[in-house]
C-alpha cells in the first residue's frame, strides 16, 4: 500500500491511495469522518440573552463554530482522571459579554487557553440591536463525529477510483469525444484523441466520451473509461482545527488500532475452539 500526495496544504490535501481495496478507502474515509476527535462546545450558562435567538438557537451556533484543537492538551472526559467533572485537561472555557449594536462574532468568544481558540474570528454568531446584550459562559469538550456532527474536523472528505482511459486503434481522430469532455481531460493528437498530461485525475468517468464515439457511428466505442479499483483518488479538506495531515495520520492510527484488536479477538476464539 501506497500513498502519493499532489496537494499537501495545512487545510487541504489531495493524495493517491495505490495498492488498496474498496472496503480499505471507504473504511479511512469514515475513520477520518467520523473518529479523530476534536474540541467543540457542548454545555452554555447564559446569564443573559435580549437577543433575537432563542437561548437553544444561541448555543446551537456556539456548539458548530470550528475550534483549534491540540489533542496533546486535553482528553476525552471519560478517560480523565476527573471522573468526567470537568477540568483544565478535558475541558476549554470561553466567555462572552456584548451589547449592542453590532454583530457579535467569534473573536468576541474568549478562550482561557489561547490554544483553544476559534479557527476564524469572523464567523457570526448574533446581531444585536441598541440595548440588546448576550452573557454567556462556553464549556467545549473532545468528542468524535459518531456523537455530533460539531466534531468531525473534516469539512470535505471523499474519494474516487482512479481513472483508466484506454483508446485503441480503432480511433479516427473525429474529436467528438475531446467535445464532449466536460472536465477536457481528452485533446486530439496526430492519429488520434489523447489525454492532456497530469489531467486524468480530473476524469469523472461520466462516459460521455465513449457515448459521443458510438454516436459518430461506430459499432464499438473507441475509447473505454474504467475504474481501478486498487487506486483511489482521495480529497479532505479540514475545518481549520486541526492540520489535514494529523486527521489522515490519526484515521489511520484508529483503523490500525481496530484491526490489531480484531486480530486478537479472532486469535482468542480460535484457540478456545
Amino acid at each position: 500500500m501506497d500513498i502519493a500526495f499532489s496537494r499537501l496544504e495545512s487545510e487541504a490535501v489531495k493524495f493517491v491511495l495505490s495498492g488498496s481495496h474498496p472496503a480499505f478507502a471507504n473504511s479511512l474515509r469514515r475513520s477520518m469522518i467520523g473518529e479523530v476527535p476534536k474540541l467543540a462546545i457542548e454545555d452554555v450558562m447564559i446569564y443573559d440573552n435580549s437577543s433575537a435567538l432563542f437561548d437553544e438557537m444561541l448555543a446551537h451556533r456556539l456548539g458548530l463554530i470550528p475550534l483549534k484543537t491540540n489533542l496533546s492538551d486535553y482528553k476525552k472526559k471519560s478517560e480523565c482522571s476527573c471522573g468526567g467533572k470537568g477540568c483544565p485537561s478535558c475541558e476549554a472555557v470561553y466567555t462572552l459579554s456584548v451589547e449592542g449594536p453590532g454583530l457579535v462574532k467569534s473573536s468576541d468568544l474568549i478562550p482561557q487557553n489561547p490554544d483553544a481558540a476559534p479557527v476564524s474570528p469572523n464567523i457570526p454568531i448574533v446581531k444585536l440591536e441598541e440595548g440588546q446584550k448576550v452573557v454567556l459562559e462556553a464549556h467545549a469538550e473532545i468528542n468524535i463525529g459518531l456523537e455530533h456532527a460539531k466534531w468531525q474536523s473534516t469539512l470535505a472528505c471523499g474519494y474516487k477510483a482512479y481513472p483508466v482511459v484506454k483508446i485503441d486503434d480503432r480511433c479516427d481522430a473525429c474529436g467528438r469525444c475531446v467535445e464532449e469532455c466536460p472536465r477536457n481531460v481528452l485533446k486530439l493528437g496526430k492519429k488520434s484523441a489523447e489525454v492532456v498530461d497530469g489531467k486524468l485525475e480530473a476524469c469523472s468517468m461520466c462516459r460521455l466520451c465513449e457515448k459521443a464515439c458510438l454516436a459518430s457511428g461506430n459499432e464499438k466505442s473507441a475509447i473505454h473509461i474504467e475504474p481501478d479499483n486498487t487506486r483511489f483518488v482521495f480529497v479532505v479538506e479540514s475545518d481549520g482545527s486541526m492540520a489535514v495531515k494529523d486527521i489522515i495520520l490519526y484515521g489511520l492510527s484508529n483503523l490500525k488500532g481496530k484491526s490489531d484488536s480484531l486480530v486478537d479477538v479472532l486469535t482468542n476464539i480460535s484457540g478456545a475452539i
